[in-house]
């Protein structure tokens, strides 16, 4: 009886809370870039696709354990597990500081981070929508944006780091982050919508709901193509155009895109559509993809691809949660949103390491040609079957979806 009203003050607290968690947590993620850079220094005999796997594994493990978040989410304070994981991310990183190995890293940096950071993703991606109704779509992207804000300067400030105590040290000073805006800011985290609790722990129901199912594969398509410019033009714009320092620009830059993306995109689904708004980000993203950094050679239409790509591809992540509320309700949002996140680890576990193993094998770690190849057809895949998928909602191409 007490619960504030949906679109209220609290309403945005709870988005603000959800933008700073999002922050420290999938800005880590989205930095990964410069600490590959120090890792192939570090580990000059591991393949690239190996190494590539602890980023693969932080994304792709905060996807994955998604279900179980979501579950915990909805059976438990909200605020207790975000907390929670807020502690045992930030304890992955301060133990991966300690590791010597490859191995060592893909399990504390990789598979624990990302373990524990669903505890965070799912409760922090999900809040909005249930607190919103009337500008769901752009609180969504304002909230997910803080993981583009904190990509934008962790970039830098991991370089920075890195050159000047080593990258141990700036995994340390990572994790004790992680805690303290934890801490700090799990309060924030209360859920809207008390559900009853069912007699199975996940259900499954949703994948035999053909909406659900074409949703499912195309975020499995563009999660599989979305990491890809993330890890790879950065070692791209040194090694191939022989721009030394570009690295964490290049990786600030798609950033900075995508936090204005986020925004402008989630304003403009409250009055398009979300649907209709991601299948254009998402054939936007392709054309970045194939149009302009495939087939070019130079710096400026790699920043122009970064660009568009930043801007554009973030609605994966915003308009993701705001389509499935719209879709499916709001009161089991986070388990729903958790089943169908596993679709995310399916993509980033298919195409990350294979574009690394692409470029390791056909590229010689200079030819980066398929690896973009491959970036750019998952990207192509998942616009065709969000096009089916809007087609099966509505024909209509003028109506608001």
């Amino acid at each position: 009886d007490n619960v504030p009203a949906q679109d209220s003050l609290h309403a945005w607290i709870v988005v603000f809370g959800s933008f700073l968690l999002l922050m420290v947590t999938v800005g880590t993620t989205n930095s990964f870039g410069v600490y590959l850079q120090e890792y192939q220094t570090e580990f000059p005999s591991t393949p690239k696709s190996t190494l590539t796997w602890i980023g693969s594994l932080q994304f792709g493990g905060m996807c994955f354990f998604g279900v179980l978040a979501g579950v915990l989410v909805e059976r438990f304070d909200s605020r207790l597990v975000v907390f929670g994981g807020s502690i045992g991310a930030g304890a992955a990183l301060l133990i991966s500081s300690a590791c010597t190995s490859p191995v060592a890293l893909i399990i504390t940096q990789g598979v624990l981070f990302g373990a524990f950071g669903s505890c965070i993703l799912i409760p922090s991606i999900s809040m909005p929508s249930q607190w919103m109704e009337k500008y769901r779509a752009l609180a969504t992207g304002i909230a997910v944006a803080g993981g583009s804000i904190g990509g934008l300067w962790m970039s830098f400030a991991t370089r920075a780091m890195n050159m000047q105590l080593g990258y141990h040290w700036s995994l340390r000073i990572n994790g004790f982050m992680v805690i303290v805006a934890g801490c700090a800011f799990s309060p924030l985290m209360r859920k809207r919508v008390v559900v009853p609790k069912r007699d199975k722990i996940i259900d499954f129901g949703a994948l035999t709901n053909a909406k659900f199912v074409l949703l499912f594969v195309s975020s499995l398509f563009a999660a599989g193509g979305y990491y890809a410019p993330y890890y790879y033009m950065p070692p791209y714009v040194e090694t191939v155009l022989q721009r030394d320092g570009w690295s964490a620009s290049i990786s600030s830059i798609l950033n900075a895109g995508s936090i204005v993306g986020r925004v402008v995109i989630g304003l403009l689904a409250d009055y398009l559509g979300p649907l209709n708004s991601l299948l254009l980000s998402s054939v936007l993203s392709t054309i970045a993809v194939l149009v302009l950094w495939l087939p070019f050679k130079s710096l400026g239409t790699l920043v122009a691809s970064a660009v568009i790509f930043g801007f554009c591809s973030g609605s994966l992540v915003s308009l993701i949660p705001v389509i499935t509320a719209n879709l499916f309700g709001i009161k089991r949002l986070s388990s729903t949103i958790g089943l169908l996140f596993i679709s995310y680890t399916i993509g980033s576990f298919v195409c990350s390491p294979v574009a690394g193993s692409l470029l390791d094998k056909y590229g010689h770690g200079t030819d980066y040609t398929w690896t973009i190849v491959y970036a750019g057809l998952f990207f192509a895949i998942a616009s065709c079957t969000l096009l089916v998928l809007r087609i099966t909602i509505e024909r209509s191409p003028f109506r608001k979806v």
